[in-house]
């Protein structure tokens, strides 16, 4: 009798396991939204919350929309061109139906 508490104990622990929600992944840095002279390079890809559409956030896609609107034409603070990370978010945000001209500079280099 035990022997099958424990049993069903791990089965049920298993189940919880393999029905998590996937890992979202990073939330982009928008610096706070704060009017800047020079981006930061972003850490990390953006992930399924901003991939997978049932994972989406709307609030998060407009401040990735706002941020490049605002700012996806300044150069980057320590001046080295866009990482491939970068430009990965670039193209999130023509994914979303933005204009090229505002992250030309990112997708350029």
């Amino acid at each position: 009798m035990r022997c099958a508490v424990v049993a069903t104990g791990l089965l049920l622990m298993l189940a919880g396991c393999g029905s998590s929600p996937p890992e979202p992944g990073p939330v982009f840095d928008n610096e706070g939204g704060a009017a800047l002279t020079c981006m930061k390079h972003q850490p990390a890809s953006p992930g399924a919350r901003y991939t997978d559409p049932a994972l989406r956030n709307t609030n998060e896609i407009f401040n990735v929309l706002r941020y490049y609107t605002a700012n996806g034409n300044k150069p980057y603070c320590d001046r080295n061109p866009a990482t491939g990370i970068d430009k990965e978010w670039a193209q999130l945000y023509l994914a979303q139906g933005a204009a090229r001209s505002n992250v030309a500079p990112i997708l350029n280099h």
